[in-house]
């Protein structure tokens, strides 16, 4: 083995991975995004020298992570120790930006805090299922996407940098669950008033207390929801006030977060897991004054289509993305070059399309053959926020069985919690074709689903079920399904409607679309 020294941006590590941007350095590890040149794809490295003792550690804890499979962990993709003295551990690059850069500029309002601890309370839960405990949350292991998505990181591994015991009786594991819970008030509490309970962390002041009891969110800061502060309380409160019952699990918090409302949002289920609201936006707050500037996403929907050539939008996007790699803090900048292009963009393409042209006419050739997919966009119209995992849709048009978009968690019923009829995917044939069937590998079973499709001459991609008509429909559906459509059926948008989706756990039910191809003569 070699001398290890000092790494620096554009360093090669392993032989393959172009280190490029430095993002942290916690407990004598570092934080890398760098360029995978085998497979040409981001990554992130978290290194740690060999002769480190906790190196060991370090990676056993992050092979035992892969055990869980939620997609908010951010996934571990190798473990390698190389010849130059570094042990590291690979995931999955999420362009993100941290919790805690957000707090240190301005806490969240109510139903936003609710809505991100949601998240991470349900990957926990879990985690937890599976025995394995994060230990050391905190707002810098948890990212948030554009999309409004959260993933969260350090699972496991936080704790081999700064051990705290591994749980060798079913005692020890109940008191993890218990301190993951504790960081999920915690991370709650922080959200509401950016205070910290129990000291300083990631930036953050430490949380005020009286007579030796932490205050309350709602003491500390004015506009705090009296819902969210009670379920805070819950958590931290030791005893909570009025003898309200203890949350002690995961699970429940998660729960009892869900029912937290969007201010004049009364169509908001009481329970059930939605789709991530936009996370990343920010109301106005009372205390401290004003939201950062530029992080106010679109309320549109985002899209995942992945057309070829780029337009000029993604071209712009990835532009802008390329600008702002380089330093974690530019990444709002990022956000607000691209919400201005894509309005531009918007504007421009409003007023070409005003334009009287000829409807187009369907192409055809006679074979039926699978059709080329342009593009695909998640469809969820009766959602709150109206996106349901926008970034995993790619994976169901990848040629990849073992990869797939899939629903958000839904709770009780295999309908969909009951709180809506139906969610799905958009598929785009780039115009209009004469479509006679699909194919789909579904993830679980049984699924019940709908074939909609729009007029051939539709000027954009659907937004509702207005407007679609149903040409198939398939109940109780296993994992491999072909689906034949009416002949003559001509559209360009094909959406897969899913209306009941398969059980995954104890009243947990979600759908999985893996691999979807359209056939007819085009």
């Amino acid at each position: 083995m070699t001398k290890r020294r000092s790494l620096v941006s554009g360093d090669i590590v392993a032989q393959r991975y172009h280190l490029q941007d430095l993002v942290t350095e916690r407990l004598g590890s570092t934080t890398w995004r760098a360029h995978d040149a085998v497979l040409s794809r981001n990554v992130g490295l978290e290194l740690l020298p060999s002769d480190d003792p906790r190196a060991g550690r370090f990676l056993e804890a992050a092979r035992r992570s892969t055990a869980v499979t939620d997609p908010r962990f951010l996934r571990v993709l190798d473990l390698i120790e190389d010849d130059q003295g570094h042990t590291l551990v690979v995931r999955e690059w999420a362009r993100a930006f941290s919790l805690d850069s957000i707090l240190g500029q301005s806490p969240l309002p109510s139903w936003r805090a609710a809505a991100v601890v949601t998240e991470v309370a349900e990957a926990l839960a879990h985690a937890h299922s599976h025995g394995q405990y994060h230990r050391r949350l905190t707002p810098h292991q948890i990212l948030l996407k554009e999309s409004g998505a959260v993933r969260v990181v350090g699972l496991g591994v936080a704790t081999a940098l700064a051990p705290v015991g591994s749980p060798d009786s079913p005692e020890e594991h109940l008191q993890l669950q218990r301190l993951d819970v504790q960081a999920l008030g915690k991370v709650l509490y922080a959200c509401l008033v950016s205070r910290w309970p129990g000291g300083h962390v990631d930036g953050l002041r430490a949380a005020p207390t009286e007579h030796g009891r932490l205050l309350r969110p709602r003491q500390v800061r004015a506009g705090v929801e009296r819902e969210v502060d009670t379920i805070c309380d819950r958590i931290l409160g030791h005893p909570p006030v009025h003898h309200r019952t203890p949350l002690t699990d995961a699970a429940s918090i998660a729960q009892v977060l869900r029912r937290v409302r969007e201010p004049g949002d009364e169509t908001l289920p009481a329970v059930g897991a939605a789709s991530s609201p936009d996370l990343t936006r920010f109301d106005p707050v009372v205390e401290p004054a004003g939201p950062p500037p530029g992080l106010e996403p679109p309320r549109r929907r985002p899209k995942a289509h992945e057309p070829a050539p780029p337009t000029s939008l993604e071209r712009g996007r990835a532009r802008l993305q390329r600008a702002t790699q380089g330093d974690r803090g530019l990444v709002v900048l990022g956000v607000v070059g691209t919400l201005l292009l894509a309005s531009i963009i918007a504007y421009l393409a409003g007023r070409s399309s005003t334009d009287e042209v000829p409807a187009p006419a369907p192409v055809t050739s006679g074979v039926v053959s699978p059709l080329q997919i342009a593009g695909a966009t998640d469809f969820d119209p009766e959602g709150t926020d109206g996106v349901e995992n926008p970034d995993r849709v790619p994976l169901a048009i990848d040629g990849d069985p073992e990869t797939g978009w899939t629903t958000s968690t839904y709770f009780r019923r295999a309908d969909l919690g009951g709180i809506k009829s139906g969610v799905g995917l958009v598929l785009d044939l780039g115009g209009p074709r004469d479509v006679s069937s699909l194919r789909l590998r579904l993830g679980g079973e049984p699924t019940s689903l709908s074939v909609l499709a729009s007029s051939p001459t539709a000027d954009g991609v659907p937004t509702d079920v207005a407007g679609l008509r149903q040409v198939a429909t398939i109940d109780d559906a296993g994992a491999d399904v072909s689906v034949a459509l009416p002949p003559g059926t001509l559209t360009r948008y094909v959406v897969v409607w899913l209306r009941t989706v398969p059980q995954i756990g104890p009243e947990e039910f979600r759908g999985e679309i893996r691999e979807v191809q359209v056939l007819g003569r085009g």
